[in-house]
């Protein structure tokens, strides 16, 4: 099935949302994403959102010394997502947009149980989509669940945004000639380790053929003139 143009999905890090020390969330941050989000919708792209929950509890950090079960972190995890997912949400109305929370576990009292089919039709009435608790499952990461989503919903391309131009071919803080990788294919991210996503949803993405966008969502206006092709605007792609 084709893939809807003007539809896209941002994964973002919990991490992203933090205040200086690295937890919680930090409501100028989140001010600022929905404003960016914003300046897209109003472009005439349809959105959807996949938010990690790092910010709270990594589900691999809670079980490193083995008193909590490595399932029971990543439910653990889920449930930070969709704090998160629920902070964007009010943010993003509080910026006069429409949004709506789908979980892939029951909550209902919070968010809309995952089904793609009312997703798309949140899509396509001009609503915003966050995506929360993951694929539902333990073992799989929020960047396999956000290549997973914008599979489901046909987005046209899945973009990562992180605090980094793209991929270099070597550490830009440690080197001064690292090079920003414009594109790549999704065998090299593969190969050389490149940490784009996790391996599973690099492969995800290949197999259904979805670009992934790397950049750094703290530019201004960035995200936009990406989707526009600005000739200004600095990402990678993997394709």
């Amino acid at each position: 099935m084709s893939r809807v143009k003007n539809r896209v999905l941002i994964k973002f890090s919990g991490e992203a949302l933090a205040n200086e020390d690295g937890f919680g969330i930090d409501t100028k941050v989140l001010k600022y994403l929905a404003d960016e989000i914003k300046s897209l919708k109003d472009a005439g792209y349809e959105i959807a959102i996949v938010i990690g929950g790092g910010n709270f509890v990594r589900g691999v950090s809670a079980a490193k010394d083995g008193i909590i079960k490595r399932t029971s972190g990543d439910y653990m995890g889920m449930m930070a997502t969709v704090i998160n997912a629920v902070a964007m949400q009010e943010a993003l109305e509080y910026d006069g947009i429409c949004a709506r929370v789908q979980s892939a576990i029951k909550m209902e009292q919070i968010a809309e149980s995952f089904i793609v089919r009312k997703a798309i039709r949140h899509l396509e009435k001009g609503r915003i989509v966050i995506f929360a608790a993951g694929t539902g499952n333990p073992f799989f990461t929020t960047d396999t669940a956000g290549v997973l989503r914008a599979s489901e919903i046909r987005a046209n391309y899945i973009i990562k945004a992180t605090k980094v131009d793209g991929v270099y071919d070597k550490d830009p803080k440690k080197f001064n000639d690292a090079k920003l990788l414009t594109e790549l294919s999704y065998d090299r991210a593969l190969e050389d380790n490149i940490k784009v996503m996790d391996d599973t949803a690099i492969a995800l993405a290949k197999d259904n053929k979805l670009p992934i966008i790397v950049c750094d969502m703290f530019k201004k206006g960035n995200l936009l003139k990406i989707l526009q092709n600005d000739a200004d605007a600095k990402y990678s792609i993997v394709k």
